[in-house]
């Protein structure tokens, strides 16, 4: 996450670490992660769980990891909130998997588009490929909201549904 800090910034993103170590644990662990990354810096605060009562609220337990006490471990999961407060989407990764931020960064992207614009992202979407304008948009509305026009998708059922266009 930390290597990642200048692309959530350049997307007006903050993060918030949830940890279910104690705080002396997290100092030791924010040196090893400043190490193995040269360059980087943890520098965004990490709320301490020892308990486990918030990753359970957050359904961030993994149920088939334990560690040696036979504790569920926590899984790598990830929140991504928005400006309401409210969970946008998730990640749920088991704790022997870890995160794919490029993954992150694309669904960031799509997020910010899809809030601004009456759009959704397709399969295998990137950053800067067409995306889909939503059914609830008129082709009237579409072509006052995307006057660089859009590309409607012929379909067995006629239907015109599947609008194609780009977005800043």
């Amino acid at each position: 996450m930390a290597a990642y800090l200048p692309e959530f910034e350049k997307r007006g993103v903050k993060l918030l670490g949830l940890s279910c170590d104690d705080v002396k644990s997290h100092n030791e662990w924010i040196k090893d992660v400043e190490a193995y990354t040269p360059g980087c810096k943890v520098t965004y605060p990490i709320v301490a769980d020892p308990q486990r009562e918030m990753i359970k609220q957050l359904n961030m337990v993994d149920p088939d990891e334990k560690d040696s006490s036979g504790n569920q471990l926590p899984s790598r999961a990830l929140h991504i909130v928005g400006p309401d407060n409210k969970i946008k989407l998730s990640f749920l990764y088991p704790a022997s998997t870890g995160r794919n931020m490029d993954e992150v960064m694309r669904a960031l992207d799509s997020l910010h588009k899809a809030s601004h614009h009456k759009i959704a992202t397709p399969a295998n979407w990137k950053p800067g490929d067409p995306v889909v304008i939503s059914p609830s948009v008129t082709n009237q509305e579409a072509n006052q909201m995307f006057p660089q026009g859009f590309e409607t998708q012929k379909l067995p059922s006629g239907k015109e549904y599947l609008r194609f266009t780009h977005v800043n």
